[in-house]
């Protein structure tokens, strides 16, 4: 079953250790980075390690984009020992529903790299949509709830 976990000192590590496969590297930031600007956003950033039971198989990173005041799917990072076994989707769905339960939102966004056909299939999937915008390299997505 898959659940998420606040990422502590007891688990940092393991987070940190999570990998894309090398041809995905140029879709997604490391989870460093991504802990560092939810570190910087704290008061808007929702990190999670993703856990099958026991082991870690991702990271997720909700947030609010206070520019143009929406939630935001941020980061879906699934580890490559653990791809195509539907982690990626049940993770994503945990993540609507921690946004969908936790601020009562109505729509959530997303932004994928054109050329992440995987990713945009998996939003697709949950009921995402390209909304026609491209922004800093970034084709937006939304999902209507």
């Amino acid at each position: 079953m898959i659940i998420f976990r606040e990422i502590t000192g007891e688990n940092i590590e393991e987070v940190l250790a999570l990998n894309v496969d090398d041809n995905q590297k140029s879709y997604v930031s490391t989870n460093a980075e991504s802990l560092a600007q939810a570190y910087v956003y704290s008061d808007t950033a929702y990190p999670f390690a993703v856990y099958d039971d026991d082991i870690i198989v991702g990271f997720i990173m909700m947030g609010y984009y206070e520019a143009k005041e929406y939630y935001t799917l941020w980061k879906l990072m699934i580890d490559k020992r653990y791809q195509n076994r539907g982690y990626g989707k049940e993770a994503l769905k945990l993540g609507i529903r921690f946004l969908r339960e936790r601020f009562e939102v109505s729509e959530i966004y997303t932004g994928v790299v054109p050329e992440n056909i995987t990713a945009k299939n998996l939003y697709k999937s949950v009921g995402f949509k390209e909304t026609g915008l491209i922004e800093l390299g970034m084709e937006e997505m939304r999902l209507v709830l």
